[in-house]
């Protein structure tokens, strides 16, 4: 067993980690950090629990930790639920420190050293590992996207036998986006929010490094462009888009590609039987009655048409956050960087 910690265990993604690890086949959950004023203290008498899960009270008298490589200097890896305001300066100190990091945070990701990886679409750009290490570092970073760009990339990879050179998408992003406290309940109910700050920016880069081509030490993105336009909507969990592709194939090969497609991964806990589900009927994917497929591992698609358009969805907590850190963690161990 690989003992893991995690860097901010009691917000929304970083409770996530903890209900995918505390149970895990190839990691040992031996510290959970927070900020000082949870330090020291049982996690159980800290943490708000908010997910449909029980509290698993096997962990509740682990004493919480602070965020620091010498009160963690017992774990071989941690996964980062931290502030994109404070991630960089943490993850780059325990990278240095000798210790591998799973990031959910976005302040590593346009790095040219450090790898931004959906196991299913990238898992080549690992290699970037063996670039830190070069440069002297002791351990590594290693990053999952923005959560609406785990959705896309992900819906993308069963196409990328077809040629396009522009992509557009519109999204209708869940509250649980935001955090706990990130939207106010007045300012969400009966309405929907067209603007999420550095979302569409976010989507427009980092799609284009994913699904890039790892060329000797640096990644060359890819060639076609993205636009996109991002939207917050009264949904708890799970993010739906609509996207248009410049694909020439008829919709029938398009959909034969969904159906036929296999990830160039296989045998991760995490990963579920289907990466990428299809369905027939015009009125799904629903977030509500799909976003726990695969638990919550499954990007959904549906309504192909021409144009060539499709919607895509995906729980955005597991699949786009925890999930994909995890499920990266395990490529890496798969693929004895550990």
């Amino acid at each position: 067993m690989i003992n893991v910690g995690v860097l901010g265990a009691t917000g929304a993604v970083g409770q996530r980690f903890v209900e995918l690890l505390v149970d895990h086949p190839w990691f040992n959950l031996s510290t959970l950090a927070a900020s000082e004023r949870s330090a020291g203290k049982p996690y159980g008498n800290v943490v708000n629990w908010r997910l449909e899960t029980p509290f698993p009270e096997k962990i509740a008298k682990t004493k919480v930790t602070s965020i620091s490589p010498k009160a963690m200097k017992d774990v071989d890896l941690v996964f980062s639920a931290l502030p994109a305001e404070i991630a960089f300066d943490v993850e780059t100190e325990f990278a240095d420190a000798g210790i591998a990091v799973c990031s959910n945070a976005s302040s590593h990701r346009m790095e040219p050293d450090i790898p931004l990886v959906v196991p299913e679409v990238n898992p080549e750009h690992l290699g970037l590992i063996d670039v830190q290490r070069d440069s002297g570092r002791d351990g590594f970073i290693v990053t999952n996207p923005n959560c609406s760009t785990i959705m896309l990339v992900t819906a993308l990879a069963p196409l990328k036998k077809f040629s396009w050179t522009d992509i557009r998408v519109a999204t209708m992003q869940a509250i649980s986006g935001a955090g706990f406290a990130g939207v106010a309940a007045m300012s969400i109910y009966d309405n929907v929010i067209p603007y999420i700050g550095k979302e569409e920016e976010k989507m427009e880069t980092e799609t284009r490094k994913i699904m890039g081509t790892l060329k000797g030490k640096k990644i060359v993105n890819a060639p076609f462009a993205v636009s996109a336009s991002c939207h917050r909507v009264p949904v708890i969990d799970g993010h739906t888009m609509a996207v248009w592709v410049d694909i020439k194939e008829p919709v029938d090969e398009v959909k034969k590609a969904f159906l036929t497609y296999k990830p160039p991964i296989k045998n991760l806990p995490t990963q579920p039987p289907e990466s990428v589900h299809l369905f027939a009927d015009d009125d799904r994917p629903q977030p509500r009655l799909d976003r726990m497929r695969g638990k919550g591992m499954t990007v959904s698609v549906g309504r192909v048409r021409e144009g060539l358009r499709f919607i895509a969805m995906g729980h955005n907590t597991i699949r786009g956050a925890a999930g994909a850190s995890v499920l990266n963690a395990e490529l890496i161990t798969k693929k004895k960087y550990l």
